[in-house]
């Protein structure tokens, strides 16, 4: 059974530079711990002008992949693509007491970001407030659960365990492309998890977290700057987007934006050089040969340990 929902703007792919299987992070238990299952590194890669436009017809030669600052060799590289493959998605509600008055707002952001769902694409949607919740299991469905309907703002914030928890959900799905979406007011106050661990969680799964802050007006000033801090770390390490919208148009202009962006990516795969099982951080960048073009990425991965 399900409710009529409303249209979004077409939601497509994701800038997204993923690891598959070169890393199984260290937990406190075996629950915690995500495996993947292959040994190259997946980046899909942005590119705008400096208007904004994104840019399209890039060749493979026009690109450079740096690791840990040295430039990966040609012969590494394994696929190249401008494509527009499915992607899994994962959206967190905040349905913590802070969001009381912000939480309708939130649901019928979900649901335009539903009735944007391609034919091939999946999302799942969570909510989490002292606990994470599954509101609905991964589909293809344009309605959000009549469920989503009676859930009432209460309780502390579990953010950063929201996103430990999509990211496991993530993990088991055969699309390589994914996505986490936050609606939130970006106050933890509950985790078990740290904000570094729920980050490197969506990093080894390779996904994109774009983040909607929603904080309000009247939300005092330090507080609004902790929250925009919190989220916009997330969206920037695992190479997302960082949103400051207190509602209303600007959050429906916040899902146009996302959508375009998600909508431009190339994908390039390649094959580590350095192949020690260290569990160090390793930093990635790319780079165009075109002049004046900006490039966007997720910072880096962290590599396997013996």
């Amino acid at each position: 059974m399900h409710l009529v929902s409303r249209r979004l703007l077409p939601f497509s792919a994701c800038l997204l530079l993923t690891l598959f299987g070169v890393q199984t992070i260290k937990a406190q238990d075996d629950d915690d711990v995500i495996r993947t299952t292959t040994e190259n590194v997946v980046l899909s890669v942005t590119v705008t002008d400096q208007t904004g436009q994104y840019v399209k017809g890039l060749k493979k030669a026009d690109f450079k992949i740096f690791e840990n600052g040295v430039e990966v060799p040609a012969s590494a590289v394994v696929s190249f693509d401008l494509q527009e493959a499915p992607y899994a998605a994962v959206v967190l509600l905040d349905s913590s007491g802070s969001m009381e008055t912000r939480f309708s707002l939130a649901r019928s952001a979900a649901i335009r970001f539903l009735d944007g769902l391609r034919a091939e694409d999946v999302a799942s949607v969570y909510r989490f407030d002292s606990t994470v919740e599954r509101v609905q299991e991964f589909s293809g469905g344009r309605d959000l659960a009549p469920t989503a309907y009676a859930i009432r703002a209460k309780g502390m914030t579990t953010l950063n365990d929201a996103i430990v928890q999509a990211a496991k959900v993530l993990a088991d799905r055969p699309e390589k492309r994914r996505a986490i979406v936050i609606l939130s007011d970006g106050m933890d106050t509950s985790s078990k998890a740290s904000s570094d661990k729920a980050a490197d969680k969506a990093l080894e799964v390779g996904a994109s977290i774009f983040a909607v802050d929603m904080s309000s007006l009247e939300t005092p000033g330090y507080i609004k700057r902790q929250s925009a801090m919190s989220l916009k770390g997330f969206a920037d390490k695992t190479g997302g987007r960082f949103v400051a919208t207190p509602g209303g148009p600007a959050l429906r202009d916040a899902f146009t934006g996302i959508a375009a962006e998600l909508g431009h990516q190339y994908t390039i795969s390649y094959r580590p050089q350095n192949t020690v099982r260290d569990g160090k951080w390793r930093t990635i960048e790319v780079k165009v040969k075109r002049e004046g073009l900006d490039v966007r990425t997720r910072k880096g991965y962290k590599a396997p340990k013996k």
